[in-house]
């Protein structure tokens, strides 16, 4: 592992932050993960745009800017390639807290110094026979709140979602779906969700999608989320963003989750109810394919 801390390459013992840090005191900060390849990041503007408007959205800090920070990922990326495999697929994770700071002193100090984290590593290998043969998820207790006004943004408070992670897995299933406060789906624990119904796909409105006047969206925008959306404009598929429910996840042909680590994770069961005939659906495969097609086109020199 290469890490980047506050303009410093690092190793992985080298690098600490303060015991009064934001993020270690609070939990204030947000996060992106990455996919690369030697120096280059797939979407790497996306990410660095949805952090920046999320920084400025919750009066993280006004300061980030992103041509900078891009030099930083790819400095820390260079720094890791020199000793490590060049070829080998990456795992980028840019972290950013409010600083060593307390937040109650902020009228005191109305400019904040954030931390800023970045780590390079090997990419999570996902076995084949998972997106072979389809994930079986799990409905999660807990519900989104569109009041929130974290949600919606990459926010360091993982902490519920990862509790859902782990019933899920108790259950012997690999995600578990997240339901709104009006039991409209949202996402997953760490992903987004597609439907596939007659031929089209469908995901729930994300932040910033609303019709003027409607009730805030708790799910987040993801950028593999978007490339799908344009892969499947590209396939002459289409893709509406509508409210859901969990008749419509139940209901529908294929379904399928989507993150920057894994791509397109086919879903071939909700509980106990199969998803269409039980098996990856044509649509799923094609679309993980070009997914994965476009990413070595995008991060390949």
């Amino acid at each position: 592992m290469t890490v980047w801390l506050n303009g410093v390459v690092l190793s992985r013992d080298e690098a600490n932050i303060s015991a009064f840090d934001a993020g270690f005191q609070h939990g204030v900060g947000l996060f992106e993960t990455m996919h690369a390849r030697g120096t280059e990041v797939f979407r790497c503007d996306a990410h660095l745009d949805r952090i920046q408007h999320s920084a400025r959205a919750l009066r993280l800090t006004e300061q980030l800017r992103t041509r900078p920070l891009g030099d930083a990922v790819r400095q820390t990326l260079e720094a890791h390639v020199r000793d490590h495999d060049a070829d080998a697929p990456l795992r980028v994770r840019l972290t950013i807290t409010g600083g060593d700071l307390n937040l109650l002193m902020k009228k005191r100090r109305p400019t904040i110094d954030p931390t800023i984290m970045i780590q390079v590593q090997p990419a999570t290998r996902y076995p084949a026979e998972l997106m072979e043969r389809g994930a079986r998820v799990v409905v999660a207790d807990a519900r989104a709140n569109p009041f929130d006004p974290t949600a919606g943004h990459k926010t360091l408070n993982y902490w519920p979602r990862l509790t859902a992670l782990q019933a899920a897995a108790a259950a012997q299933a690999d995600e578990a779906i997240w339901l709104t406060i009006t039991n409209h789906l949202a996402g997953g624990s760490v992903s987004n969700v597609f439907l596939v119904k007659a031929g089209t796909l469908l995901t729930p409105i994300a932040r910033g999608e609303e019709e003027q006047g409607a009730v805030p969206s708790p799910t987040l925008p993801g950028i593999t989320r978007s490339v799908i959306r344009e892969l499947a404009d590209s396939m002459r598929v289409g893709c509406g963003a509508q409210m859901l429910t969990i008749t419509d996840l139940l209901d529908a042909d294929e379904v399928f989750l989507t993150n920057s680590s894994w791509g397109v994770m086919p879903v071939v069961a909700v509980e106990a109810k199969a998803i269409g005939d039980g098996y990856v659906g044509p649509i799923t495969k094609e679309l993980r394919t070009r997914y994965w097609q476009l990413v070595d086109e995008e991060t390949t020199a």
